[in-house]
């Protein structure tokens, strides 16, 4: 494959490190962001020794407003064209919704909807003047149900879904293809931070590897298919939760998540 730029959000570690491993294995160039510098140059300095690529560094905080605008025009600055742009960075929380920290929720929105917002909107721009680029919007299973105890994680995954498969419509035809793509529970720290590890959810049978979600999702966003759900399970939970009375469908879904 032709030599590339890929912009990886979360990149520090779980889904975003194994996403930088598939563009780095593919002879890509890559783009690391996430809060963690050390982490962030470690996985630099390993891509590139591997791969012999260039891994950039971009320590970023997704959840100030401001960061979205200023890691597009350090990228510019540096002259870097990304062709694919992984929106990966995300956080979830626990817990019934009025015991929250309301900043932690609203912190979630700014991280898991905004700044995936912000990023979208400022590099498919020029993506579609080129008239080429793919994007990688990372939701989730929880974007088709409502989630009691984890309710803001559930809305935002909702928010990633539907915003992505409109802008899939829109740039149609253009070159840019957006890619949904929903994986469900997942071994990764996501679910320490979120202090729902002990929970049905993640002790179930059939949690996912971080590599094969990621492997999984980077081959539907080289083919450009809009919505992709990683495993048959979870697609059958998708297809039913549609049917089901929603009464049920939210007493279930309680069930898994409740800490």
């Amino acid at each position: 494959m032709s030599r590339k730029v890929a912009l990886i959000t979360g990149a520090s570690a779980g889904l975003g490190e194994q996403f930088a491993q598939c563009f780095a294995r593919d002879g890509h160039d890559v783009i690391l962001v996430a809060r963690t510098a050390a982490r962030l140059e470690a996985l630099a300095s390993k891509l590139e020794q591997e791969h012999k690529i260039k891994a950039h560094v971009v320590a970023a905080d997704l959840a100030r407003p401001e960061e979205p605008q200023r890691i597009f025009e350090e990228v510019r600055a540096r002259n870097l064209e990304v062709e694919f742009l992984v929106n990966n960075a995300g956080f979830g929380s626990s817990g019934a919704f009025l015991e929250q920290e309301l900043a932690r929720e609203a912190e979630m929105i700014e991280v898991n909807c905004t700044a995936l917002m912000k990023l979208t909107h400022l590099f498919a721009r020029p993506m579609r003047e080129r008239g080429h680029g793919r994007i990688l919007n990372v939701a989730s299973t929880a974007g088709f149900v409502p989630g009691p105890y984890m309710a803001t994680y559930f809305a935002t995954k909702a928010f990633v879904v539907f915003l992505s498969e409109a802008l899939a419509y829109e740039l149609k035809g253009t070159g840019v293809t957006v890619t949904c793509h929903c994986p469900g529970s997942t071994h990764t720290e996501f679910a320490s931070r979120a202090g729902n590890a002990k929970s049905r959810l993640f002790q179930r049978r059939g949690v996912a590897k971080a590599s094969d979600v990621a492997a999984d999702a980077y081959v539907a966003m080289m083919k450009g298919r809009v919505l992709a759900i990683h495993g048959l399970l979870n697609w059958l939970s998708v297809v039913i939760g549609r049917f089901a009375p929603r009464s049920m469908v939210r007493s279930v879904t309680a069930s898994l998540t409740r800490p």
